[in-house]
């Protein structure tokens, strides 16, 4: 029987920065297509765990070492990602320290959630609409089916 054909997999971590007055959070700026400013993130590699390469990316793009505390959800609009169909589990994480534009970020900014920049990449505008959300009531938002 062949393999299916399924979406890739990634995760995303939004992180914030709790040695900082008002905990901003760090986006990177990409380094390639498509363009703009995003969640720290990526692929999940084979044999690793969608944690684990939260944990790797955090590291890989920003050079912190981060704590996950809590799943935000699962975004899969097959539309959310130009170079293809891709679902993505999005942490939130903590963190502490100075971060460091590495690997696929080609540069590193620190932001209030609530004042973001305009040129957000893929879905990421929604995805930190609803954390900001979680961040103020605490309530995790309700899945939402894309039109």
């Amino acid at each position: 029987m062949p393999a299916p054909v399924t979406p890739l997999l990634a995760a995303d971590i939004i992180i914030e920065l709790t040695d900082r007055p008002e905990r901003p959070i760090v986006l990177i700026e990409r380094r390639n297509p498509p363009p703009g400013w995003a969640i720290p993130g990526g692929f999940v590699d084979v044999g690793e765990s969608i944690e684990q390469a939260a944990l790797r990316e955090a590291q890989e793009e920003t050079a912190l070492q981060v704590t996950l505390m809590a799943l935000l959800g699962v975004y899969s609009d097959p539309q959310r990602d130009a170079r293809g169909h891709t679902a993505s589990a999005v942490y939130v994480a903590v963190a502490r320290g100075t971060p460091r534009a590495q690997d696929d970020a080609a540069a590193v900014g620190i932001f209030s959630p609530e004042n973001l920049p305009a040129n957000l990449a893929f879905d990421h505008r929604r995805i930190l609409a609803d954390y900001l959300v979680y961040r103020q009531t605490g309530k995790f938002p309700l899945p939402r089916v894309p039109e």
